[in-house]
């Protein structure tokens, strides 16, 4: 047991060296082109022009303020969007007759992209932050949708026979002593992945001028102030990472139960 344990730290250890010197090689190899005129510098900033760009949007307090008001909207919506669709996923995949009533209407409005849903955004909410975490929360909705309606599709009919052999044989009892410990693998696949698509909805909710990450975006490449549009580009890459992280942990804590 000992042996084993040790085995699989060291193996995380080394996915985690390689990981780094993935990076180190993918930074470096950036700095070569640009250095030697392989990629336009005035078109692609060089990581090492990344450091000076950053210290002058800190400075001026407008990387704390665009991570302030993007993690607004943000999470508002991912807990919208995550909260409908993981039980609008639920709720379709134990009711046959829900299913098939709302089958039509999901697959006329599933194809919509969220970028599509900005016009109406602006008319029904204004420029607001409302606007975007209503846009994020639509592209987020349709993840866990599925990834809850597959889950419980997928559970094991056996189950709700011996269930109901126990006295488990109504909704509510199916729902918490079936469903829900059978199917949370795969709800929580699907929240985790809707962890990343909203961080890319955040650009997109943020195009229409509300404050943010991506608005701060839109101004730097207006001006061609490539630097600071990779740096916002890198903060956003380093959000997500700190949310997915302490997502694996809830997840680990959560599904500590699986062998």
């Amino acid at each position: 047991m000992a042996a084993g344990t040790v085995k699989g730290q060291l193996s995380k250890r080394l996915r985690v060296g390689l990981s780094l010197l993935g990076l180190a090689v993918f930074f470096a190899v950036w700095q070569a082109a640009v250095s030697f005129g392989w990629l336009p510098g005035n078109m692609v900033p060089a990581p090492l022009d990344l450091g000076p760009a950053w210290l002058a949007e800190v400075r001026g307090g407008f990387w704390q303020q665009a991570i302030q008001d993007s993690l607004g909207h943000y999470s508002l919506g991912l807990l919208i969007g995550s909260t409908l669709g993981t039980g609008m996923g639920l709720l379709c995949g134990m009711n046959r007759i829900l299913d098939s009533l709302l089958e039509g209407v999901i697959r006329l409005l599933r194809p919509v992209p969220g970028l599509a849903w900005v016009p109406f955004a602006i008319l029904w909410f204004g420029l607001s932050t409302a606007g975007a975490t209503f846009v994020i929360a639509i592209s987020v909705f349709w993840i866990n949708f599925y990834a809850a309606y597959g889950a419980v599709r997928g559970v094991d009919p056996e189950l709700f026979e011996l269930a109901a052999a126990f006295g488990h044989g109504g909704f509510m009892a199916r729902l918490f002593k079936v469903v829900l410990p059978a199917s949370m693998p795969g709800i929580l696949a699907g929240l985790r992945t809707g962890l990343g698509q909203g961080w890319m909805s955040v650009v997109a909710a943020e195009l229409f001028g509300v404050p943010g990450i991506g608005a701060r975006m839109m101004q730097a490449s207006s001006l061609l102030a490539t630097d600071v549009v990779v740096v916002y580009m890198l903060t956003m890459a380093f959000l997500y990472a700190i949310t997915d992280f302490l997502f694996g942990l809830v997840r680990g804590y959560l599904l500590k139960w699986q062998p």
